[in-house]
């Protein structure tokens, strides 16, 4: 059967052959709150603007100062073992794209693209 594409986010500093990352966007969106919530209460509010993000469902572009740690929370998130299997390889795909933007002092962008109509 034929499926419709859906709507994914491509991530700079990717590991494919153009140095990007592509993503259901549902897939993102679904782990925003284990962003949210991981870690000790007082550092929720340091994650909170890379769950804000992936729940935004727009293209963004991080500074490499931010990248740096977002790359650090979403490595975090990826060591979860109550997360799904499918779910912590996305947060340690991000993870590892976040940390390449970061080691080479670049933004890391995120762009949306919808799915064909």
């Amino acid at each position: 059967a034929i499926h419709d594409a859906e709507p994914s986010l491509i991530t700079s500093h990717g590991a494919d052959f153009f140095g990007q990352d592509r993503h259901l966007l549902a897939d993102v969106v679904a782990l925003a709150p284990w962003i949210a919530n991981s870690g000790a209460y007082d550092d929720r509010q340091a994650s909170a603007p890379l769950a804000a993000a992936m729940e935004a469902r727009e293209s963004l572009t991080v500074p490499a100062d931010a990248a740096a740690v977002y790359a650090e929370q979403l490595l975090r998130v990826s060591r979860i073992r109550q997360l799904r299997p499918r779910a912590s390889a996305l947060a340690r795909a991000l993870a590892d794209a976040a940390a390449r933007a970061a080691a080479d002092g670049e933004p890391w962008t995120w762009t949306t693209e919808e799915g064909a109509r």
